[in-house]
């Protein structure tokens, strides 16, 4: 069985913020604004996103 997937879409610039959340944007693979990673919908990802949500955009 597959986990469900879910796209997610660097909107705003990781300058300016913590080091924790910079980090945290490359951890879901996102390089840059406009750059896009699909990833499994994993209860640690729900996490991920949630520390830098003012920074990305999530799609179902």
């Amino acid at each position: 069985m597959s986990e469900a997937k879910i796209r997610v879409i660097q909107v705003k610039s990781g300058i300016g913020f913590t080091q924790k959340q910079r980090s945290t944007l490359r951890g879901l693979g996102l390089r840059g604004i406009r750059h896009s990673a699909t990833v499994e919908d994993t209860p640690a990802v729900r996490g991920m996103i949630a520390k830098v949500v003012h920074l990305v955009r999530v799609e179902e």
